[in-house]
């Protein structure tokens, strides 16, 4: 029997969690600009790409290693600056038959916890997709540091 697992990580955040949801949410065709070196794109392909039921294809390297993943805006909660992600294709569905991420800002954090359900017991936990999903929170967070509002 399958079992659903969590896996979950905060990084320290210094910009507002306003402005860090806000880029997860209304302006991810800024990643590519942001992160050059591990997203090389992003393609709304259903919806308009920023709220529930909206699917993204994303281009981006991990481990040195070009991967396509495809997500689904599973929910949203504005109130809470958090944003749940279902990926629904591409290399990760290859070895997770389930596979969530949630990002919640909070006032200096950034918490990402990642719901999955293993193909098999030879499945490693995706410590490397959230260490991943960290690096890139942490240049969305220098980015929001030197840019003014007004400028993204």
């Amino acid at each position: 029997m399958a079992q659903i697992c969590k896996l979950e990580s905060q990084t320290e955040i210094k910009s507002s969690p306003d402005r860090l949801f806000d880029i997860y949410k209304n302006k991810i065709n800024l990643m590519p600009k942001i992160c050059p070196s591990k997203i090389q794109s992003i393609q709304v392909l259903e919806g308009d790409g920023r709220s529930e039921g909206s699917v993204r294809l994303w281009t981006y390297i991990l481990g040195g290693t070009p991967v396509i993943a495809k997500d689904k805006i599973y929910a949203m909660d504005e109130e809470n600056k958090l944003i749940t992600f279902d990926l629904i294709g591409g290399e990760i569905t290859k070895y997770y038959n389930n596979f969530k991420a949630t990002l919640q800002a909070t006032p200096n954090l950034a918490k990402w916890t990642l719901g999955y359900e293993k193909a098999n017991e030879d499945i490693p936990t995706p410590h490397s997709n959230i260490d991943f999903l960290k690096s890139i929170t942490r240049e969305v967070d220098d980015y929001l540091l030197k840019v003014q509002k007004h400028d993204i």
